[in-house]
């Protein structure tokens, strides 16, 4: 380390050097983007992948993940069931953007980066949340984009198979005809 090293700096290397450490022994598809901060790309099973960024600084691990565009209909009542999902999580949260988007974000002691138990927890409740909320999350909020975008399928003979877990939406919108 040079003199003109910023101490600060240099720790802040360290332990993004650690965390992606981890990642290469775990497995996990990541990439770094600059300033401190590695992408994670976590596979799931309704939303078939989260992209979840982690950003190493002074003291914190801030993680920030995607989990659904602003929702088209029904907004409060997405808000309010984020809200209320929120007082069972553990390490992040739901909160949304200055555009609506749905994120999951976090902020722990940089210590995390040291603990391989407590990071395998933290992705595992990232992509629990993130995927296991999301087909909730599409119900709720694009509930009417779904059942276009169904119809619009079945009229060009296209399939519907990535839209089986929404089909109960079709036979409710069919029971009214």
């Amino acid at each position: 380390m040079s003199a003109s090293t910023d101490p600060a700096q240099a720790e802040r290397a360290d332990a993004l050097q650690r965390l992606t450490n981890y990642l290469d022994a775990a497995e996990l598809t990541y990439e770094l983007a600059g300033q401190g901060g590695v992408v994670v790309t976590l596979a799931g099973e309704h939303k078939l992948r989260t992209s979840a960024l982690f950003v190493v600084g002074t003291h914190a691990l801030t993680v920030n993940a995607f989990v659904a565009r602003r929702p088209e209909q029904n907004v409060a009542a997405v808000h309010e069931w984020l809200l209320e999902r929120n007082r069972r999580m553990y390490a992040v949260a739901f909160c949304i953007d200055h555009l609506g988007d749905i994120y999951l974000t976090g902020r722990l002691p940089l210590s995390v980066v040291d603990d391989p138990d407590e990071l395998d927890r933290l992705l595992g409740c990232i992509l629990e949340y993130s995927d296991g909320s999301f087909n909730t999350l599409l119900e709720m909020g694009f509930a009417d984009a779904i059942r276009r975008e169904w119809q619009w399928r079945i009229a060009r003979g296209e399939s519907t198979a990535n839209l089986a877990a929404f089909a109960h939406l079709m036979d409710r919108s069919n029971a009214g005809s």
